[in-house]
């Protein structure tokens, strides 16, 4: 028969690596330390992220309004594409409305032949020459029927022709109605992806407490006086080209134009245009506007060189196709520098490395230097 016997004390307490009551004890408090350390991990909130720095507040910002400027050129063509649109449907409606009044005109006279026709009772000739009275009257009366036959023909044909036109042209009409109502659609889809680009740009400023705002603008006329002393940089050899070219018609007797009448043409049409956009500092940046008041950039440069009398195009990726083509070491003042590889910027150069430009919403026209931005190239119109 098997014996029971008792275990031995600590047999237990052995297994958990000691023995006696106050290992159990022991054990007990770090396994709840354990749980409580565990519990209190998992329930901690997660790692905030931390807040953007202002340089990429900058960045993100000017991200913003560049890409509100692309949209802006792409609204100013989509405008000019569907005022284009309006007055050429504006045309042809004129056109189908004088086309129906001559379809009218000429339905009227084959009206009139029909009702003479049905009031002769088309009566056979020789019967009414065998009971005329007067055979003389019969024959005259006979020579004036041919004569009003072949004026029939004519308006016969008129109709037709006038018929045919006028369906062509309400034709045209309906064609020109839909093209113009696919451009506004479209200039619709731009506008709101300007606003867009524009309320994200402010909610991200408004997000800001007072002292972000003082070094965003702290960092912002930094980056601007490094542009001012890169702009510097090109005003000095600007300068010392023209000193070289002085002494050099000195020695020479010649004078210090550019070279015949049509650079002194030109030279005279920049002036203009600079001169007009002088005027026009200070006025607000407004997407879209060409004047009198308000302007974006493309709306004034082609506005300055248009007081000079020169036409430009109404948006950045035409204005730069428009005129020749110079490099940057050959600028002068009056062309027109383009910005980012994308062209959605331009600004109306004055020599001394700066330009007048109207640089995005909230902002004014101002002189500004030209290496504040990406430059992409440069034209000059004329």
């Amino acid at each position: 028969m098997a014996s029971h016997r008792k275990p031995r004390p600590g047999i237990r307490a052995g297994l958990l690596g000691t023995t006696g009551p106050r290992a159990a004890v022991g054990f007990t408090a770090a396994a709840l330390a354990t749980v409580t350390l565990l519990g209190e991990t998992a329930s901690a909130a997660p790692a905030q992220p931390q807040p953007p720095s202002i340089e990429e507040v900058q960045a993100k910002v000017d991200a913003l309004n560049h890409d509100a400027e692309v949209a802006t050129e792409r609204y100013n063509g989509a405008k000019e594409q569907a005022d284009q649109q309006n007055s050429k449907v504006e045309a042809l409606l004129n056109q189908v409305a004088q086309r129906t009044q001559s379809l009218n005109d000429a339905r009227r006279v084959l009206g009139q032949y029909a009702a003479a026709q049905y009031r002769s009772g088309g009566v056979e000739g020789t019967g009414t020459f065998l009971f005329s009275a007067d055979p003389q009257q019969f024959f005259d009366q006979s020579h004036q029927m041919k004569r009003m036959t072949s004026t029939q023909k004519e308006a016969v044909e008129d109709f037709r022709v006038q018929q045919a036109t006028t369906t062509q042209k309400r034709t045209e009409a309906v064609k020109s109605l839909d093209a113009l109502t696919s451009a506004q659609t479209k200039l619709q889809t731009e506008k709101t992806a300007v606003k867009q680009k524009l309320v994200a740009a402010q909610t991200l400023l408004n997000s800001l407490t007072a002292q972000e705002k003082a070094r965003l603008a702290a960092l912002a006329a930094q980056k601007a006086e490094e542009a001012r002393k890169q702009a510097a940089v090109i005003a000095a050899k600007e300068k010392a080209a023209r000193e070289a070219a002085a002494k050099e018609a000195a020695k020479t007797g010649a004078g210090t134009g550019t070279g015949g009448s049509g650079s002194n043409t030109t030279s005279s049409k920049a002036e203009k245009a600079i001169a007009f956009a002088r005027a026009q500092i200070g006025e607000p940046y407004g997407w879209g506007d060409t004047g009198p008041d308000s302007w974006d950039c493309s709306g004034l440069t082609q506005a300055a060189w248009k007081a000079a009398g020169v036409t430009l195009p109404r948006t950045t990726w035409d204005q730069v196709k428009a005129g020749e083509r110079v490099s940057m070491s050959d600028l002068r003042p009056g062309d027109l520098i383009f910005f980012y590889d994308d062209i959605s910027h331009v600004g109306l150069y004055i020599g001394d490395g700066n330009m007048i430009h109207a640089p995005h919403t909230g902002t004014v026209v101002k002189i500004a230097p030209i290496t504040q931005m990406p430059v992409y190239g440069a034209s000059r119109p004329s």
